[in-house]
């Protein structure tokens, strides 16, 4: 495949180095959203960008119906916008807070356990996650999707240091014991080699789609 990396950040060049290793080419690199984009000879587009400039930069690729995966956070209220442009241009589009496989696993563990735990009033969720200090938002898109399949007005602790790649913790606390479960990513290669699976998949499908589609995990 011949990828376009928008935002060519910490994040762009870990998708070019992964998609290299898996034989792809790297025709285009998008670094802001202020110059005229020729998305010719382009088969996808992941973006890794900004929260101020992705929405701009992912309806352009869409509009020049190129499949495209997103893991840029923080602009999610444009969301419906984008989803309206992808099919409007008969393309394919994915979003995911988070590309690693390991975490996207972690999302169905947090589903199954808060499935088993809701009935048991006596137990209260909290959520920690932690970043390195030059992630933008707080909390993490991350953070946010493990909230939707928790509770509406869970708190969630969002800390900022050093150079973490990610960090996800979610405990139930009783007064008698603690159940937790953990996700911890090394570094950000496991985030750019999904995005790259991603986008090998998403390559001539039409539509909206998940992470959770790419790794067949929808019941």
């Amino acid at each position: 495949m011949n990828i376009a990396i928008i935002g060519y950040g910490k994040m762009g060049k870990a998708v070019e180095t992964i998609a290299l290793e898996r034989g792809h080419t790297i025709g285009l690199k998008v670094i802001n959203d202020r110059s005229e984009i020729d998305y010719s000879e382009i088969d996808v587009a992941i973006d890794f960008s900004t929260p101020n400039s992705a929405p701009k930069l992912i309806k352009e690729s869409l509009e020049n119906g190129v499949p495209t995966v997103s893991g840029t956070t923080g602009w999610l209220e444009k969301m419906s916008e984008i989803e309206n442009v992808c099919l409007k241009n008969n393309t394919a589009f994915l979003y995911s807070s988070n590309f690693s496989v390991g975490m996207n696993l972690f999302f169905e563990l947090n589903k199954q356990l808060n499935s088993l735990i809701c009935n048991h009033k006596q137990y209260q969720a909290s959520m920690t996650e932690i970043h390195h200090t030059h992630k933008l938002d707080a909390p993490s898109g991350t953070a946010l999707s493990l909230k939707e399949d928790i509770e509406s007005n869970l708190e969630i602790e969002s800390i900022r240091e050093g150079e973490i790649p990610g960090t996800h913790i979610i405990n139930y606390n009783s007064n008698i014991d603690s159940i937790q479960i953990k996700h911890e990513a090394h570094n950000r290669n496991g985030f750019a080699f999904g995005a790259v699976l991603a986008a090998e998949w998403i390559t001539n499908k039409k539509g909206v789609f998940e992470m959770s589609d790419v790794l067949n995990l929808k019941k």
